[in-house]
């Protein structure tokens, strides 16, 4: 059943279109469970009815015509139910609904499975027989784990639009619905979906308009050949130095590269309109499950062997044609992943977004499209990268939602978004040279989370007070090696320099974990509560006393240097980091270098932080809240996956109650305390965060001036009344409500989108 479900699924994944995809479940279900019908119905929200969109069985011609309201028939009940429905006599059920058209009289025994997408319900996977029996287990199971893959297909299919054009009814545009990711970087993007992937990935390589079939079949033809040649030689080479029976893999290779159906069926898919890259990859994929699908274990393992074709004639095409797409303006920068080099390669003056399959919101390519002020939504699952190339992309940054070829509404509405966030952008400039205080006179520092030189440049003129957080951990990581003691000092000093006397904030080396060095490689089955941060550098003192050493050297003449330490989770880490602390400093004295000592403060993003705040507070010199660690720890919510996104929320009042014990520890110990997570430029959060008694925010140099013109509008005891408020409530949604209305009350609506 395991091997005939890969290849089902395989097969679907090759389909051409959602119609296509649901007539090969329907006959692949119904042959291999050799039941007698086997059929699909979907939802058609806008009828609020099932209608049959597929079957193996019954009569052909009721596809399209047979349809149920969501109160009708067994097929209604699966869907209220949300269960698998087992019938030995379907006919003898209360909510049986009898079809003429479908010529289902003489079938007795019906199973019907929900297909169902994160919560959504889609649709039900039904199967039926004429012997009146009940399903055993294995049927039922497979079933259920069908309509499971079926519901991804589905929601494919709506992202890329290929549920339209025969599959529902017209009237029914299913690709406007939005996809979801998780926010990378904030605002919002109209544009053009450019795919970028890897060479040689044949999988990842999408759809593209065929320009000039001719050449491209030409292309195709000489890669091939080119692959002929290859082979051949490799087959000389090793005639003496391997046995007959291994040689004889050559001539398999030969055979399969002369198949019809690899030649030919490339050529045919070209002329349908694909470009080669795109017909070769259809045309492997299609070859591969029909071996994928053989009982014979020897012919099984050939699939291998012709994706290792596929992948050699890929490399020829691509010699041949390079990526020659022009980039044009309002580009929106597609993947599966995206390289930071990849994203480099594409003109500022023409990238308008970024959204990828795969990745987080701390991803190198998401801290890079923050820097640079683009758009990017990251990880959506759902996401067809294959089948976007040049379709109209809506990108929301701010509720990590992207939009395929949405409808005229949609863009009507967007674009309004987009007019409106220009005109408060130029609303908020003349608060640029203003301070942030509040209107009963409570001076908030507002600060820049910075971690690149184009993030320098962007705050040095922001109007902030100086950098809450720099992530010194990327000049580790674009290295092919640990940067050395002379070339950290020139980077941390072209960080202190240009803001002094302004503070600035180095975190020491935050690797490990989810963020690995390519040199220093550390693979952790749950990275998030693995060897990293703080645990990682005070177990190599080696690297971590040379970037202490680098940030007292950088720090000479300038005087502005803070250090802090991330993930600590125990009061012997920051008495060992000051132990190394004042090793280094020795050391650089002993060489004649005088240097300043720092203040060193801790980042409180693990629970057991909160709970020894009172005596980190006691020892350290300053207090940063990493709100956005702390908030999956607490929430057991991994924020960068898309599955649990909606559960991840730093308004949730347990969080809130941990923001609030640990400031109000370090408030009785006269230390400062810093918010540097996402929620410290969440304008709504912000006034939860003054009313705690936060006395400094740290965030993206974009959402700066928001928060400046909500501190300059709400007073301490505002501030204090509505997190009183907050902390009585359940619901973050609630919570969220209430900020809304306080920001709305107060003249401050536009800001309201800057939230969740």
């Amino acid at each position: 059943m395991l091997q005939t479900l890969h290849s089902i699924i395989q097969e679907v994944n090759a389909a051409r279109g959602l119609d296509h995809a649901l007539k090969i479940i329907a006959k692949r279900v119904a042959d291999s469970t050799h039941v007698d019908v086997c059929s699909v119905y979907l939802v058609d929200p806008d009828s609020q009815e099932y209608v049959l969109m597929a079957t193996r069985g019954l009569n052909p011609e009721s596809v399209g015509r047979v349809r149920l309201r969501f109160d009708e028939g067994l097929v209604g009940l699966v869907g209220e139910r949300k269960e698998v429905l087992n019938l030995e006599d379907a006919e003898a059920h209360p909510r049986f609904r009898y079809f003429p058209e479908t010529g289902e009289e003489r079938f007795h025994s019906f199973l019907g499975a929900p297909i169902i997408h994160f919560r959504r319900l889609l649709g039900v996977l039904v199967v039926q027989q004429t012997e009146r029996r009940r399903f055993d287990e294995e049927e039922v199971a497979f079933i259920v784990t069908m309509a499971s893959q079926l519901s991804g297909a589905i929601a494919h299919s709506e992202a890329s639009g290929d549920a339209q054009g025969g599959a529902l009814p017209s009237s029914h545009s299913l690709r406007r619905r939005a996809l979801t990711g998780v926010p990378g970087s904030p605002g919002v993007a109209m544009g053009t979906a450019m795919v970028a992937y890897s060479p040689a990935d044949l999988y990842a390589v999408p759809d593209r308009p065929v320009k000039d079939v001719g050449r491209e079949i030409e292309l195709f033809t000489s890669a091939l050949e080119g692959v002929k040649e290859e082979v051949r030689e490799l087959a000389d080479r090793l005639a003496d130095a391997v046995p007959s029976d291994e040689h004889r893999l050559f001539e398999v290779y030969l055979r399969m590269l002369e198949s019809e159906s690899l030649t030919e069926g490339t050529i045919e898919r070209i002329r349908g309109g694909n470009w080669a890259s795109g017909a070769l990859r259809e045309s492997i994929s299609q070859y591969v499950s029909v071996f994928d699908e053989m009982e014979d274990p020897y012919l099984r393992e050939r699939a291998s062997d012709i994706r290792d074709i596929g992948r050699r004639i890929l490399m020829r095409l691509q010699l041949d044609t390079g990526d020659s797409r022009a980039i044009p303006e309002g580009t929106v920068l597609v993947g599966e992943e995206i390289s930071a080099s990849q994203l480099a390669e594409i003109p500022t003056d023409r990238l308008a977004g970024v959204v990828t399959a795969r990745g987080s919101g701390n991803s190198h390519v998401a801290i890079l499209a923050r820097a640079l002020n683009i758009p990017a939504v990251m990880g959506v699952s759902e996401l067809p990268v294959g089948r976007l190339e040049g379709k109209e992309m809506i990108v929301d940054g701010y509720a990590g939602r992207i939009h395929v070829e949405p409808g005229q509404d949609v863009r009507k509405e967007y674009r309004r978004l987009l007019r409106e966030d220009s005109e408060l952008a130029a609303g908020l400039e003349p608060l640029r040279d203003e301070v942030a205080q509040t209107p009963c006179g409570f001076r908030m520092g507002l600060y820049a989370n910075t971690g690149l030189m184009s993030d320098i440049n962007a705050s040095i003129g922001s109007g902030c007070d100086g950098i809450g957080l720099h992530r010194t951990e990327f000049p580790f990581m674009v290295r092919e090696r640990f940067p050395g003691e002379d070339e950290q000092t020139l980077v941390y000093r072209q960080v202190l320099e240009p803001f002094a006397p302004r503070p600035v904030v180095l975190r020491t080396l935050d690797v490990g974990g989810d963020k690995p060095l390519p040199y220093f490689p550390v693979r952790e089955e749950n990275p998030f509560l693995g060897w990293r941060g703080i645990r990682l550098t005070l177990d190599h003192p080696e690297i971590f006393l040379t970037q202490l050493r680098a940030m007292l050297r950088a720090n000479s003449g300038c005087g502005n240097l803070r250090l802090l330490l991330p993930m600590v989770s125990r009061m012997s880490e920051l008495d060992e980091t000051r132990a190394l602390l004042e090793r280094a400093r020795e050391e650089l004295e002993e060489e004649g270098v005088a240097v300043d000592m720092p203040e060193v403060g801790v980042m409180v993003e693990v629970p057991s932080a909160v709970y020894q705040a009172e005596r980190l507070a006691e020892s350290a010199d300053f207090i940063s809240i990493g709100s956005n660690d702390l908030t999956q720890y607490l929430l057991a919510v991994d924020r960068n996956n898309a599955r649990v996104a909606d559960l991840y929320d730093e308004l949730h009042p347990a969080v809130l109650e941990a923001l609030r014990q640990t400031v109000d520890a370090a408030c009785r110990h006269d230390k400062s305390v810093t918010v540097c997570g996402a929620m410290a430029g969440d304008p709504a959060a912000a006034i939860l965060l003054l009313g705690m008694g936060v006395t400094g925010l740290s965030m993206s140099v974009s959402s700066l001036l928001k928060v400046k013109w909500v501190i300059r509008s709400f007073s301490c005891d505002d501030a204090s009344e509505l997190l009183e408020r907050a902390l009585l409530m359940d619901d973050p949604a609630e919570i969220r409500k209430m900020l809304n209305q306080a920001l709305d009350q107060a003249g401050l609506g536009g800001l309201i989108r800057a939230g969740k």
